[in-house]
């Protein structure tokens, strides 16, 4: 089959910034894609690549499309190479959304403001702003329907950080799961103290709210250390940065991870090898975000859909991170 192909790229600006271990992030950049059909029958993609988490750059993507002509086949969608798993995931959600004859269909997608498959807000977690910033909005997002939030630690010192963390657990309704985000931001130590403290916590009656996990208190290459501490404590612990890709999932699986997987749709790679991945092995998974729009959130949330297994809150609550994207979004899918 042959499809014509057309993309464009975008910018998007944070309400506030993203302060996170690896720094602040104040402006989304992305790539959205169309592919038509012999029929015109439409599919959009998007690719929201995020170097620094292990994805391609945003320059390499563009020069992968770039480098491409205005008419590919099937073939140009499933050889794109792992070196760009952004790319992968965008080119053939695009095919999966409208234009695919496969096994996944054709009709997942249709407009870019249309409903995702897990609406309502208790399905998802939603980001808490790092910092005491946390203690001023969880309120507001829990009248907004949250019940699960993320938290990023490793981002100031870990005694102001423990501090808030005192605080916030004081100050959360009781039925709230709290996750901590370190980013990879964390020494060895560091983390022992907050697995201890949390630790700790689940054994205080008195504090009836769950932390459900750490998420990579490690970096990357530390990982025999997360195993070694995810057998020491009954606090879980969860690998992001380390499973950011295909290969990295695999990899750990392979080195005997057995924990939590927080799988970023947007940036793993191909959605048909994910699938085949999750099924064989029928891992822990928890679907995140990479701030993407609604057109690689849906394709997304489709993937949480099918292959979440354990009934675990989804990363995709961070709309408060964006103004309005309805309007933006139409008038950019006009523009191709």
């Amino acid at each position: 089959m042959r499809y014509q192909f057309k993309f464009r790229p975008y910018r998007r600006k944070f309400v506030r910034s993203l302060t996170t271990n690896h720094g602040n992030w104040d402006i989304r950049e992305g790539i959205i894609l169309s592919l038509t059909d012999e029929t015109l029958k439409v599919g959009w993609g998007e690719i929201a690549p995020i170097s620094w988490f292990g994805s391609e750059t945003l320059e390499q993507a563009l020069d992968f499309c770039r480098q491409l002509p205005a008419e590919i086949t099937d073939d140009t969608i499933f050889s794109i190479p792992d070196e760009l798993p952004a790319c992968q995931f965008g080119f053939e959600s695009a095919w999966e959304s409208g234009v695919g004859s496969g096994e996944w269909g054709s009709e997942l997608f249709s407009m870019p403001n249309a409903p995702c498959p897990m609406p309502h807000a208790q399905a998802f977690s939603a980001l808490l702003p790092s910092g005491e910033a946390a203690l001023n909005q969880w309120e507001t997002l829990w009248q907004r329907g949250y019940r699960t939030f993320k938290w990023k630690i490793g981002v100031d010192a870990i005694a102001h950080e423990l501090e808030i963390f005192e605080s916030l657990i004081h100050t959360l309704p009781a039925s709230t799961k709290l996750r901590l985000d370190a980013n990879g931001g964390l020494s060895y130590e560091e983390a022992n103290l907050w697995l201890w403290t949390c630790d700790n916590l689940k054994a205080n009656p008195k504090i009836p709210l769950e932390i459900e996990f750490i998420e990579q208190p490690l970096p990357v290459e530390q990982f025999q250390g997360m195993l070694e501490l995810s057998l020491s404590y009954e606090t879980a612990i969860a690998l992001d940065e380390s499973v950011a890709t295909l290969g990295q999932l695999a990899a750990c699986h392979q080195q005997g991870w057995r924990g939590i997987f927080v799988i970023k749709p947007g940036i793993v790679g191909s959605p048909s090898r994910l699938r085949k991945f999750c099924h064989q092995h029928q891992i822990d998974a928890v679907f995140s975000s990479v701030f993407e729009t609604a057109i690689a959130r849906q394709a997304a949330l489709q993937l949480a859909a099918e292959l979440s297994r354990n009934n675990r809150a989804i990363g995709f609550g961070i709309d408060h991170f964006f103004e309005q994207e309805d309007t933006w979004l139409q008038s950019l899918w006009n523009d191709l």
